[in-house]
């Protein structure tokens, strides 16, 4: 499909700079049949023992690191490890940087470059004289989304906000912004009304902050990300579907993790890569609802929910979101989709 056809007109204002507090008053809009408005809070109401809740435990790290190579400074967006102190990241400027360059980061980190990789990436092994993980909790920012404006030294305020109440396993560079509407109060809610939790780990890299650049969406190359099922939860997965159950996903990452391990009506358990790019045309067959946030016009993850709604109907329903003034994106509001009966 041409990209453009995911295009839509979003006024600045729509775009939320922090989230509401409480979580739960953020709007909710369900898509079913009809378009109906409602509140996070509602959610316990549309939920029953028919639900099996898919929450991702990734815990987001303080990613972006700002330092000095000599009189000249640099920023790093840490987002993949490739061993012990190892990343893969994001250099602004990388052209100006060598193999063999030094960027000293506060006065206890240093970033040694080892290889440059293209496309503004490169390959730098950090070292400290304390505890590598402990020096990027201190002199870390969250790396918040480019359209979350923020001064040169972020907001405190994020490290708190822009992390869900699962987070558990670190390597994140990006929140599931589905689930930062859930909080402990709300999660009890909904499983008081019979609904069972699993979690799984997709760790959200940087590639999701990457625009589509090319004209047709089979020209386009998805990032991959690393992902972890343990063998309960595919097993719960499993016996949930068995038994005529509704798999719902909390966010598009738990949603790609799934359709990565569904296979031949189960789910297969285990770790790896995932790079899956679900688009119109592609079958959604591993969950039945998907809680998600509103996502950018021409981006992937519009796309994926157009897998899941239809492109037309995703399309009227942005579009009374954005008349209705719904908050976007990683701070904003939700909607609730339900996929066609299986």
């Amino acid at each position: 499909m041409r990209v453009d056809a995911f295009d839509f007109a979003l006024p600045q204002h729509n775009v939320a700079q922090h989230p509401l507090d409480p979580r739960e008053a953020a709007r909710l809009l369900h898509i079913e049949w009809r378009l109906r408005d409602r509140h996070v809070r509602d959610l316990p109401s549309l939920i029953d023992d028919r639900d099996l809740l898919v929450f991702n435990d990734t815990q987001v790290i303080p990613a972006r690191l700002r330092g000095r190579r000599g009189n000249a400074g640099v920023e790093l967006l840490l987002h993949e490890p490739l061993g012990r102190d190892r990343w893969r990241c994001f250099a602004r400027p990388a052209k100006r940087l060598s193999a063999g360059d030094r960027i000293a980061i506060g006065d206890d980190l240093e970033a040694h470059v080892l290889d440059k990789l293209g496309g503004g990436e490169v390959e730098v092994e950090l070292a400290s004289a304390a505890d590598v993980g402990a020096a990027i909790e201190r002199h870390g920012i969250m790396p918040l989304p480019p359209y979350i404006k923020r001064g040169p030294g972020g907001d405190e305020r994020d490290r708190r906000d822009y992390q869900t109440i699962f987070a558990a396993r670190p390597g994140a560079v990006a929140a599931p912004t589905a689930s930062l509407h859930v909080t402990e109060t709300l999660l009890a809610a909904m499983l008081a009304r019979g609904a069972r939790q699993v979690r799984l780990t997709l760790h959200v890299g940087a590639g999701t902050f990457l625009p589509v650049k090319v004209a047709d969406t089979r020209a386009h190359a998805m990032h991959a990300e690393r992902y972890e099922v343990s063998d309960d939860a595919a097993a719960i997965l499993a016996a949930h579907r068995r038994q005529s159950g509704r798999v719902f996903a909390f966010g598009t990452t738990v949603l790609r993790t799934l359709e990565t391990i569904y296979e031949g009506g189960t789910y297969r358990p285990g770790g790896g890569r995932t790079d899956i790019f679900l688009q119109p045309g592609v079958p959604v067959r591993s969950i039945d609802r998907l809680l998600t946030n509103f996502h950018l016009p021409r981006s992937t993850l519009f796309m994926l929910v157009a897998a899941i709604g239809g492109l037309e109907r995703m399309r009227r329903a942005y579009a009374h979101a954005v008349r209705a003034g719904y908050r976007f994106f990683s701070y904003g509001d939700a909607c609730l989709l339900e996929r066609a009966a299986r």
